[in-house]
């Protein structure tokens, strides 16, 4: 499995070839435009899965009011969106049933934008649905913390996901994945040995996670997971904010793969992650 922060899903072809390469058989997505001026109006999630066999779930988070940051509305002055969707996928080969969109927050915060750009509709979600044929029930959840916030809000949208999944799936194995922004952690590279004991001195979420049956030290390296992007740069040094949370199934092999295109051009600017699962 693997998870990727796909920063607006620009070069579909380029996260088709790395999947590939992982050969991971179930991927997690966020930030995925769909009719967004800024990734050529397209629906980018069906360009990635038009190969024979692939299929897909998409979720709304946002309907885009503006092209994007302030960036890319200098970039892509003039232009207008087709339809102006931005959410989450689950790309997969396998079959799914019962998917559902669970919202984090209703806080409508995004409604009037950050510094003139980006006005939106929506809320942070999570897309989850069951694994079907599976040899027991497995949830796979796609998800996308708000980045504009601090920890407690953070631990408050794991709550809301937690509860939902109480209702949903009580009990049955479950892998959340995808960019949780955990801006909080430690950063420095003597400290990175420690981000995977007791990260809830830092991101509290982590403690409802543990509490509702979720561990991470299988599943993830105590490694960044940011890097430069194709339009945007990080302060130095880079954080750790995406994450796998396994419950009920085994985790093996974590691996953090360089978003890089077959030119080793940057395709995100976060690193994809990847986990193999073990029932």
């Amino acid at each position: 499995m693997t998870a990727l922060n796909a920063e607006r899903l620009t070069r579909p072809e380029a996260v088709r070839h790395l999947i590939g390469k992982t050969g991971a058989h179930i991927s997690l997505l966020s930030e995925v435009d769909v009719g967004m001026a800024r990734s050529g109006n397209s629906h980018t999630i069906r360009e990635l899965t038009g190969s024979p066999g692939w299929g897909y779930l998409y979720g709304v988070e946002f309907v885009e009011l503006d092209l994007g940051d302030a960036e890319e509305m200098r970039r892509h002055a003039g232009e207008h969106n087709a339809c102006g969707l931005h959410g989450n996928a689950i790309v997969s080969g396998l079959g799914f049933e019962r998917p559902h969109v669970i919202p984090l927050e209703e806080n409508g915060r995004w409604f009037a934008g950050f510094d003139g750009a980006q006005r939106r509709i929506g809320g942070r979600i999570a897309l989850a649905a069951r694994l079907a044929d599976a040899p027991r029930p497995l949830w796979i959840v796609s998800l996308h913390l708000e980045s504009k916030t601090d920890p407690a809000d953070r631990r408050m949208q794991i709550r809301n996901l937690l509860s939902a999944l109480e209702q949903l799936a009580p009990d049955e194995a479950c892998i959340i994945g995808g960019d949780f922004n955990t801006k909080a952690l430690p950063r420095g590279e003597r400290e990175r040995p420690l981000l995977l004991e007791k990260p809830e001195r830092h991101e509290p979420l982590f403690a409802d996670l543990r509490e509702a049956g979720f561990s991470w030290t299988d599943a993830n390296l105590a490694l960044p997971t940011q890097r430069d992007g194709p339009s945007k740069k990080h302060p130095r040094p880079f954080g750790k904010l995406d994450w796998f949370f396994v419950r009920g199934i085994a985790a093996e092999n974590p691996q953090i793969v360089p978003a890089l295109d077959s030119q080793g051009k940057a395709i995100s600017d976060h690193e994809m992650i990847a986990v193999d699962l073990v029932f």
